[in-house]
């Protein structure tokens, strides 16, 4: 039975973590998945909509989409490259800049709530195990 599998409870794992992440996220006025976005963003300002892309692995509708409520919700705002006029770039405002450490709080959090019943051992071994994952 399919429920039975471990690519079942891995769903069923995933569905929970990014329903609890999507609550998390409400009072800061995001939705799931925007902080990922937002992360590529904080990592490197200035990314061209390709390169986010590429970098969160997803359809480029999802990316336009994201980056227009993101855009209305006064998170980023997109200018052309100076250097490469047919190139747009994507730079987070100030009210962007300051989300990452209240979302890298929430990430934290809820990690630690995932984990709890782990010890350092098992977070380890799980830790490297889904990592090595061919994705």
């Amino acid at each position: 039975m399919l429920d039975e599998t471990l690519t079942y409870a891995l769903i069923k794992v995933m569905k929970a973590h990014r329903n609890q992440m999507a609550a998390a996220l409400v009072p800061l006025g995001l939705h799931s998945g925007q902080e990922l976005l937002l992360n590529q963003l904080w990592r490197e300002d200035g990314l061209c909509q390709g390169e986010l892309i590429t970098r969160l692995g997803v359809e480029p509708p999802t990316v336009t989409k994201t980056l227009q409520r993101l855009e209305r919700s006064g998170l980023v705002y997109r200018a052309r490259d100076p250097e490469r006029p047919r190139v747009g770039r994507v730079y987070l405002t100030e009210a962007g800049k300051a989300l990452r450490e209240p979302v890298e709080a929430i990430w934290k959090r809820t990690e630690e709530e995932l984990l709890r019943d782990f010890d350092d051992q098992e977070r380890a071994l799980l830790a490297r195990l889904v990592r090595a994952i061919p994705l």
